[in-house]
């Protein structure tokens, strides 16, 4: 078990950015003020369902990688989230997971009485298609459903993603509270 909690805390060193490198960022400098606040930066159980919710809502809703982290941490401000984990969960939309989250966004669209056509995006998508080729797809139709479906994905992602951290922090601090109290622990 200490081996897995050192492996995931190792993980979340690596991709998360530090204090500094958040606050030297350029598009942050004119909230440099109250990003400096510590409560965006401790790890409470208040704090950090709040920065899940930031992140993943930002991450996939904003499919711009260099302004996912800047978004989430603008985000973070008014929620009180942490930051550090709300830029974290913005890596949840990665090259990897982009197409699937943009089909399924095209297809809840789609489910909402919007007519965009899937077979069109995968056309393009496949064959690599130009700038050109894609903006004249997204004027379109497909922009409002696309749109309106990265926007529902995004909300019910990050409020399943804020009752998980709920869950996982009691699970955890009750965890920790538990090797404090054992007897074959306190008599040492």
């Amino acid at each position: 078990m200490a081996e897995r909690s050192t492996f995931f805390s190792r993980l979340a060193a690596k991709a998360t950015p530090s204090r500094e490198e958040v606050l030297e960022s350029r598009w942050l400098k004119p909230f440099g003020k109250r990003l400096r606040h510590s409560e965006l930066w401790r790890f409470t159980r208040r704090s950090v369902p709040r920065g899940v919710f930031a992140g993943l809502f930002i991450g996939i809703f904003l499919m711009v990688p260099g302004l996912q982290i800047v978004g989430a941490a603008l985000m973070s401000v008014p929620l009180r989230g942490n930051i550090p984990i709300a830029a974290a969960m913005t890596f949840l939309s990665n090259p990897a997971t982009t197409p699937f989250f943009l089909i399924a966004s095209i297809w809840v669209g789609n489910q909402l009485g919007f007519h965009a056509d899937l077979a069109a995006f995968e056309a393009l998508y496949a064959s690599g298609a130009s700038v050109s080729r894609w903006a004249a797809w997204l004027l379109s139709d497909a922009a409002p459903a696309m749109i309106s479906g990265l926007f529902i994905i995004a909300v019910v992602s990050a409020l399943v993603g804020y009752g998980v951290s709920i869950v996982v922090w009691r699970w955890w601090v009750g965890a920790k509270w538990r090797r404090r109290t054992r007897p074959e622990l306190s008599r040492h």
